[in-house]
């Protein structure tokens, strides 16, 4: 009755490629909900954003660990909000649930 080579229950993606379908540029509107909701997080643009999601969805706890303490992954704050805000700030931000990995974009200095 249904074909064994296709399942929708069934996600054949790879954890690299399901980051980059669930990947993009947004405004800090489509991030505040899920600052609100706790589940942002800010990863310094130090380190290349699908890295860090890689550590998170492959429950790499070491390497996260390390990260929060070495400040390069961060819950964002009310000041950092405000600054972002203030600016205009686009992020490339990323699901990787529960969570909302979120960069800032660079701007050119041109």
């Amino acid at each position: 009755m249904f074909n064994d080579d296709f399942s929708p229950a069934e996600d054949r993606l790879t954890n690299g490629e399901k980051l980059d379908k669930y990947t993009g540029d947004v405004g800090w509107k489509y991030l505040h909900p899920h600052y609100q909701a706790g589940n942002l997080i800010y990863v310094d643009p130090s380190i290349d954003l699908k890295t860090a999601g890689l550590a998170f969805a492959e429950d790499d706890k070491e390497q996260v660990q390390a990260w929060l303490r070495s400040g390069d992954l961060v819950q964002p704050c009310d000041l950092h909000v405000e600054h972002w805000i203030k600016t205009g700030t686009r992020f490339n931000a990323m699901i990787v649930r529960p969570f909302i990995l979120a960069q800032a974009i660079l701007q050119s200095s041109e």
